[in-house]
């Protein structure tokens, strides 16, 4: 029982970074029909700010509650402010675009992105030592969970409440939902079509920096591409969680992280390398049950 429960803490850890990331991706594709695989370079921007000189000696500093803070808030401040500059240079001249053209859009923002970073970081990988002691491990009843985890956990919940809270009860929330349901209608009942995507691109890039932030503590190490995977990943998430759907990024998110840590568990020793195939097995064996997504939603429209 310990040694499931020990699964269980895993899978829900791995989840809860897909589904974050996943949730990045939904929020553009319910009102602009972008996939946005630029997504995972924005996780990899935020990564990089960590060994910016002077975020580095924040990072490093122990003295006084602060330095943790602002070192949050800067990866934060970066990763949204570059969303928001990619919206208005990139996405914004491309909106009444095909959705292939937006996609291939995001496709050619990636590339520019990475090879910036190739530029003035160059391409060998980089370790990071940041809040190393969050590898300790805490006894839970019998069973050691490293903190990190649970740090996780405590962070997705609370971001994924937020976020159902921002979308329910504040005035911009419910001009953001309007637009996922119908974008053309939504602003003809006044709804400021720039400021509502703008503000879905400025949510994506705060879950992108929450990600990088993450996912560098856990591993330590930084390169070129990271963010890739998570991309990957994450835009099957929401393929197989209901495209168009928030609960569905989510859901698909931790169905991903527990097929991803039951398969670790349970395939042979040999066979443990070749995880990530298995995974994708079932995820078109999923899609082959369910090809709407986990999460049935009203059909996308097309929007202007």
């Amino acid at each position: 029982m310990l040694e499931v429960l020990q699964y269980v803490i895993d899978a829900l850890s791995l989840g809860s970074l897909y589904a974050l990331a996943a949730l990045g991706i939904g929020l553009l594709f319910g009102i602009l029909r972008l996939i946005n695989f630029a997504h995972g370079d924005f996780i990899s921007i935020g990564a990089y700010v960590l060994i910016v000189p002077s975020a580095n000696v924040i990072a490093t500093m122990y003295v006084g509650a602060m330095a943790w803070p602002i070192l949050i808030a800067a990866v934060v401040a970066v990763v949204v402010l570059i969303a928001l500059i990619s919206e208005a240079l990139v996405f914004r001249p491309l909106r009444a675009s095909s959705p292939a053209t937006l996609m291939i859009g995001s496709f050619a923002l990636s590339f520019v992105i990475q090879y910036l970073l190739l530029m003035i970081y160059g391409s060998r990988p980089k370790a990071v030592d940041i809040w190393s002691g969050l590898s300790a491990q805490v006894d839970l009843g019998g069973v050691r969970v490293p903190e990190l985890q649970l740090i996780t956990l405590a962070v997705t919940a609370v971001l994924l409440g937020a976020l159902g809270l921002f979308l329910k009860r504040t005035r911009f929330g419910v001009q953001m939902r309007a637009a996922a349901e119908n974008f053309r209608m939504a602003r003809m009942l006044g709804v400021r079509a720039n400021l509502v995507i703008a503000l879905a691109f400025a949510l994506s890039g705060l879950l992108a920096a929450t990600v990088s932030l993450l996912y560098v503590t856990q591993t330590g190490m930084l390169s070129l591409q990271m963010g890739v995977p998570l991309m990957l990943f994450a835009f099957v998430s929401t393929v197989i969680g209901g495209l168009g759907s928030l609960l569905g990024a989510v859901v698909g998110g931790f169905t991903v992280g527990i097929l991803s840590v039951v398969l670790q568990a349970v395939l042979p020793p040999d066979l443990r390398s070749f995880r990530d195939a298995f995974v994708f097995t079932l995820v078109v064996a999923i899609l082959l049950w369910r090809p709407n997504g986990l999460v049935q939603v009203r059909a996308i429209r097309e929007r202007v």
